[in-house]
C-alpha cells in the first residue's frame, strides 16, 4: 500500500474510520445524524462507535447486515467496573445489535501492578462476545511509561483481543505516535492476527497518514485494512470529505 496523494490517503482513511460520538450530550437525534454521516458520497466508514444505550436505536436505523458496523464501549471510560458488570454490559450490547465491543482495561489496577486484572477482564469479555470484534483500550496516555504500554499490549493480545486501541479520548493525552510504535511492534512480535486502533486527537488526513505510514513500516505494505486497522475519530471525517471534495474542512466538535 503506497499512499501517493492526499486524496488517496483520505479515501483510504475513510474506509478505516470508526466514526465516533461518545459525547455526554449525545441523544437519539445525534445517533441518526451519525448514521447518515457514516454513509458518504465517497463510500462508507468502517463503523460507528457509540454509547451502549444507543446501540438498539442505531441497529434500527441501519438494519441487519449493513456495511457500516456498530461498535460500542464497555467499562468506559474509567475502567473501574467489576468483571461481572462489564460482562453484563457486553451481553446487553450484543443483544441490542452491536458488532464490535471496545473494552477499557482496568488500567488503574494495572498501573498499581495488578496484571491479572487485565487478563481476567479481557478473557471474560472475550467469552461474552465470541462472535464480535473485541477492541481492547489500553488508555496509553494514563499508562505514560512505554514499558507499561508494551506489557498491556502483550496481556491484551494473549487474552484474546482482536484489536488493541490506544485511548478512550476522555483523558488529556490520547493517541500518540510513540504509543502507536510500541503497540504495533507488540503486534508484530506476537505473530497473532491482531489489529490496531489509534483513537483521540486524530483530526486531519495528515495526522492519519502518519499513523498509516508507521503501521506500514512496522507490519508491511499489505497489512493495513479495515480488519486490522481503525481510526477512532469524529472530526477526522470533516477533513477527509474536504480533501476528497477539494474544499476546506470546518472543525467539528470532537466525538468524545
Amino acid at each position: 500500500m503506497e499512499l501517493q496523494s492526499p486524496r488517496e490517503a483520505a479515501a483510504f482513511a475513510l474506509s478505516l474510520l470508526d466514526l465516533t460520538n461518545l459525547r455526554d450530550d449525545c441523544d437519539n437525534a445525534a445517533i441518526e445524524n451519525l448514521c447518515l454521516r457514516a454513509q458518504t458520497p465517497y463510500g462508507n466508514t468502517a463503523a460507528i462507535c457509540i454509547w451502549p444505550r444507543f446501540v438498539a436505536h442505531a441497529r434500527q436505523i441501519l438494519g441487519s447486515g449493513h456495511p457500516v458496523r456498530i461498535a460500542t464501549v464497555v467499562n468506559f471510560p474509567s475502567g473501574d467496573l467489576s468483571v461481572a458488570e462489564v460482562v453484563e454490559e457486553t451481553r446487553e450490547a450484543v443483544e441490542d445489535g452491536a458488532d464490535e465491543i471496545d473494552l477499557v482495561i482496568p488500567y488503574k489496577a494495572f498501573i498499581a501492578g495488578n496484571e491479572a486484572a487485565v487478563t481476567a477482564m479481557v478473557e471474560a469479555v472475550r467469552a461474552a462476545c465470541p462472535q464480535s470484534t473485541l477492541k481492547v483500550i489500553l488508555e496509553t496516555g494514563e499508562l505514560k511509561d512505554m514499558a507499561l504500554v508494551r506489557r498491556a499490549s502483550e496481556l491484551a493480545i494473549a487474552a484474546g483481543a482482536d484489536f488493541i486501541k490506544t485511548s478512550t479520548g476522555k483523558v488529556q493525552v490520547n493517541a500518540t505516535l510513540e504509543a502507536a510504535d510500541i503497540m504495533l511492534r507488540a503486534i508484530r512480535e506476537s505473530k497473532a492476527r491482531v489489529g490496531f486502533k489509534p483513537a483521540g486527537g486524530i483530526s486531519t488526513v495528515a495526522d492519519a497518514d502518519l499513523h498509516l505510514r508507521l503501521a506500514e513500516s512496522i507490519l508491511g505494505p499489505n497489512w493495513v485494512m479495515p480488519s486490522t486497522f481503525r481510526f477512532g475519530a469524529s472530526s477526522l471525517l470533516d477533513d477527509i470529505l474536504a480533501v476528497l471534495g477539494g474544499t476546506t474542512a470546518p472543525r467539528a466538535a470532537a466525538g468524545y
